[in-house]
């Protein structure tokens, strides 16, 4: 996830005033960030894969993969590949039918704290087929927006590490609180307060 440079800029003037509050930082994350961390907390199962139903070494299963983040308007979109084998396991093979729909949902990002969150899932892509509607619908509208959640205060305060070797100074994050998002083409650009502290 990167910082802007407005971000440092701003870091760099609380140093140089020996300030303790910083506000209105600005941090923006990309699309590409946010699909990475959604395949590292959700899809980090054998081959990528997240199980709705059964594993890997089932005959008959149902899962998810190849998540895609897209923005559109002030909202979030995450497609990913499903793929179900449902019917009766016999001899090793699953006896039923065979099913690979595309599903999407729609989260809008919002303030949790000093962490990025994700809520309002709308259901906008689903299969035709009820019993699989019954693992997609809680997999999308609960399981994705949880596993998106940024904690934008520890994302700073890695970013505030190495202070002490680069500047000289130690300067660390004491709090955090983000207070608006919205997108802006490919990236999500939070707005927080928060307080650093200089030694």
């Amino acid at each position: 996830m990167r910082i802007i440079r407005g971000a440092f800029a701003g870091i760099l003037m609380l140093l140089a005033a020996g300030a303790l509050r910083c506000n209105a930082v600005e941090l923006r994350v990309s699309r590409e960030a946010l699909e990475r961390t959604l395949k590292q907390q959700l899809f980090s199962g054998p081959s990528g894969r997240f199980y709705m139903k059964g594993t890997e070494r089932s005959a008959c299963s149902v899962y998810a993969d190849d998540a895609k983040v897209t923005f559109a308007q002030n909202r979030i979109i995450v497609k990913v590949r499903t793929r179900a084998r449902m019917g009766k396991s016999m001899g090793g093979a699953c006896i039923g039918i065979s099913l690979s729909p595309t599903a999407e949902v729609s989260v809008a990002p919002y303030g949790e704290g000093d962490a990025i969150g994700f809520r309002d899932a709308q259901l906008i892509k689903v299969s035709d087929q009820r019993e699989l509607n019954f693992l997609l619908a809680p997999f999308l509208s609960r399981q994705v927006p949880s596993s998106m959640k940024v904690d934008a205060a520890d994302l700073l305060r890695k970013a505030l590490e190495g202070s002490t070797s680069t500047s000289g100074y130690k300067v660390t994050l004491e709090k955090l609180k983000v207070h608006s998002m919205q997108i802006d083409g490919d990236t999500l650009v939070v707005d927080v307060d928060g307080d650093i502290s200089v030694k």
